[in-house]
């Protein structure tokens, strides 16, 4: 069975502001006895501007209720002469089906 997992979180505080970051990881990546995703997007606008991000999550992590988790983290583009940064845990996975 297929999944991806949805992520929200909140950057770091630099220049004043914090930015809001919301998505769906990609379907699982194999990765060694594990699996990771990829996620990528746009921070919430803040002060006018947003921010890109991108990265690969960690291994998966079971959760002791079941299913599992994975931790994420990296930096977002540097936009009007500043970045943040984020890290964070994403949610339960969520099955999905391949039709053909």
């Amino acid at each position: 069975m297929h999944h991806v997992h949805h992520y929200y979180n909140k950057t770091t505080f630099d220049q004043g502001h914090t930015h809001k970051m919301r998505g769906v990881t990609s379907y699982e990546i194999p990765s060694g006895n594990s699996h990771v995703h990829s996620y990528n997007g746009v921070t919430t606008v803040d002060l006018a501007h947003a921010h890109h991000y991108s990265g690969v999550t960690g291994p998966a992590i079971p959760l002791a209720g079941g299913g599992h988790t994975h931790e994420y983290q990296g930096p977002t583009t540097i936009d009007r002469g500043h970045r943040h940064h984020f890290k964070s845990l994403t949610g339960k996975e969520k099955a999905t089906c391949f039709f053909t």
